[in-house]
């Protein structure tokens, strides 16, 4: 393995792994989630339609897990806080709340779909059909073709790690976010200023604000269904 495999890999691995953290955090969390980036008609339809390729996501379950966490953070209600299952159960507890949800919005359950009511549209098609691994095969395709391109399988295999970093990306926030760091506001929720995660995902460790765990210009919601640690659908209501 030479300097330039590894020069290679680690460009690689930087376009690859800020693509994604873009449309999360840019499409996904401020501009769809909680309305606080206005995107032209184009621009909207463009990440309505490749999100799910690009990260592996459906924008719209996405969204209605990350909005149920904001209304009830750090709560039993939570689908992934670490108050609840722990700094490393965060992994597993957000992969386990986008199932449920995914699942349950293809079931059209009511409680669900009105959480992302005004987002309009339906689930990906690739959800809707079950066939989400078609997503991951590309990206394994591509991984290959790069690593094939760049003569070695450091680039490949930099590309695929860049392209799937979202678990990470998620924990990070989730649990470094919730449980390790500073409190600048007194808010009802653990919420924390992690420097690590801040640094790695683009200003998102930075979960202390005054407000409260809902910040202002989110989604008002009056009922919410969220999931308890048992894995339970219920409703959540404001207070």
């Amino acid at each position: 393995m030479s300097a330039v495999d590894y020069g290679l890999a680690a460009g690689v691995l930087l376009v690859t792994y800020s693509v994604n953290l873009l449309y999360i955090t840019v499409f996904y969390h401020r501009a769809f989630t909680h309305g606080g980036i206005d995107l032209r008609a184009g621009v909207r339809r463009f990440a309505w339609m490749t999100s799910k390729w690009v990260t592996g996501l459906d924008l719209k379950a996405w969204v209605c897990m990350h909005r149920i966490h904001h209304r009830n953070a750090d709560t039993p209600l939570d689908p992934h806080s670490p108050s609840h299952v722990g700094v490393f159960g965060v992994a597993l507890a957000q992969l386990r709340a986008y199932r449920e949800i995914s699942d349950g919005l293809a079931r059209g359950e009511p409680q669900l779909c009105a959480v992302v009511e005004d987002l309009g549209g339906d689930l990906h098609w690739l959800t809707r059909s079950g066939a989400w691994f078609t997503g991951t095969a590309v990206h394994l395709g591509l991984a290959g073709l790069t690593g094939m391109a760049c003569g070695s399988w450091l680039p490949g295999a930099a590309y695929l790690v860049g392209m799937s970093s979202h678990p990470l990306q998620g924990w990070l926030v989730n649990s470094l976010g919730h449980a390790v760091g500073s409190r600048n506001f007194d808010t009802p929720d653990q919420s924390r200023n992690n420097r690590v995660a801040a640094w790695l995902v683009w200003g998102e460790g930075l979960q202390n604000k005054p407000g409260g765990p809902c910040p202002a210009g989110d989604t008002e919601i009056d009922a919410i269904p969220a999931i308890t640690r048992g894995d339970r659908l219920k409703t959540a209501r404001r207070r």
